[in-house]
């Protein structure tokens, strides 16, 4: 039976089912043991939350008969049956086609987990003095950063997420609509740019690209777009995704 298909109430009867009865009618229930206190909170500290990574793609989704959004949606109902008034958020973890690895360690580095980030920084240190002083333009979206010409370009947040959203979608020209509803928070509407502001949001961008401005395109009366270019180098192990439920 796939988790889509098991009912919250279904999970909580079986875990109703395993609590053995009194062996007496005078025998008195032993207190409860306190919860064991979770690991790795500080004194001075609450835990507000917690984040559950689930490694499962599509094709096996298929496979199991059900799919990662019905997944979602069976994970949400059962943390609202479990914990009412609990709020829930869910993001699909975006990889490159034919990326190794297991599901959950992709998952988890594409989602900035701290400690797959840190693990994955130190795998990747023997590559620093290679790409001290190269020439050209090198994306890094596993490490969230661009050198030219060995440098750090020093982008923004918001600058970085910009060109990212652009290289991943090479050779396709992408909206200015589109840039704002991917790129800002819809929730918060003060700080989303409209479609003349977005293209103050690239010359910012262009120009701390410096002499590699143009691999950022224009496409008049469209948007923008990114293609194969000689002097950039794309780096990553996995990608954020920009996609909600």
């Amino acid at each position: 039976m796939s988790i889509a298909q098991l009912s919250p109430a279904a999970i909580r009867r079986t875990d109703l089912a395993e609590v053995p009865a009194p062996s007496s009618i005078g025998t008195p229930t032993p207190a409860a043991a306190p919860a064991p206190r979770i690991r790795a909170v500080p004194e001075g500290t609450e835990a507000r939350g917690f984040v559950l990574y689930v490694g499962f793609d599509e094709a096996k989704a298929a496979v199991a008969g059900t799919s990662l959004h019905r997944v979602v949606e069976a994970l949400k109902a059962l943390a609202e049956e479990v914990a009412p008034g609990s709020q829930t958020y869910a993001a699909v973890a975006l990889a490159p086609e034919g990326a190794g690895g297991r599901d959950v360690d992709v998952v988890r580095l594409a989602l900035q987990d701290p400690s797959a980030l840190a693990k994955h920084r130190q795998a990747t240190e023997t590559t620093d003095d290679a790409d001290r002083h190269p020439a050209g333009v090198i994306v890094d979206i596993s490490r969230k950063r661009v050198l030219l010409d060995g440098d750090s370009a020093g982008l923004t947040y918001k600058e970085f997420e910009l060109l990212q959203y652009l290289v991943l979608r090479e050779g396709r020209t992408i909206e200015r609509a589109e840039l704002i509803s991917s790129l800002w928070d819809a929730a918060d509407e003060d700080d989303a740019p409209n479609e003349r502001t977005i293209d103050v949001h690239v010359r910012r961008l262009r120009a701390k690209l410096g002499a590699y401005e143009d691999i950022v395109r224009t496409v008049r009366g469209v948007g923008y777009r990114f293609d194969r270019h000689a002097d950039v180098s794309i780096r990553q192990a996995s990608t954020p995704s920009p996609d909600r439920f």
